[in-house]
């Protein structure tokens, strides 16, 4: 998959049995469809999580195109106080965060901050940032 933001190649990450494409230039990540709901371990952290999705009134940050159906995708606000900002394929192929936002709207949604998804985000990519900053690869061995 081609990444919307900077238009290289993306490669897939499985997250608990969970496909995610992840772009290691800017670090954004595609969910297809249903994929957001599976990282929340209970139907009703999954129904909060969908009761934060609210349009995005007209702003200035970029919205980017599909790279699934490569049309123009539309601007959600999550959360209640501190808001993410994500974009939503209009033909429901999927969602892109911008890098840190996944991680961000688990933890809205879940109810255990000690949900799997969680800690397995915060260590991937809290290891990647550690060892950028120490000058090592983008990805620790």
């Amino acid at each position: 998959m081609i990444c919307p933001v900077c238009n290289n190649s993306m490669v897939v990450l499985e997250l608990e049995q969970i496909e995610i494409d992840y772009c290691i230039d800017c670090g954004g990540i595609w969910l297809d469809a249903g994929e957001l709901e599976l990282m929340l371990e209970t139907e009703s952290e999954r129904n909060r999580i969908i009761n934060l999705f609210k349009k995005a009134g007209p702003g200035k940050e970029k919205s980017y195109n599909c790279p699934i159906c490569g049309k123009r995708m539309l601007k959600f606000d999550i959360g209640e106080e501190e808001k993410v900002k994500i974009d939503k394929c209009k033909r429901n192929h999927g969602l892109w965060f911008d890098k840190g936002e996944l991680q961000k709207v688990v933890e809205f949604g879940s109810v255990d901050k000690e949900n799997k998804i969680i800690n397995l985000l915060k260590d991937m990519f809290e290891r990647k940032i550690s060892s950028q900053k120490n000058g090592g690869s983008k990805w620790p061995v």
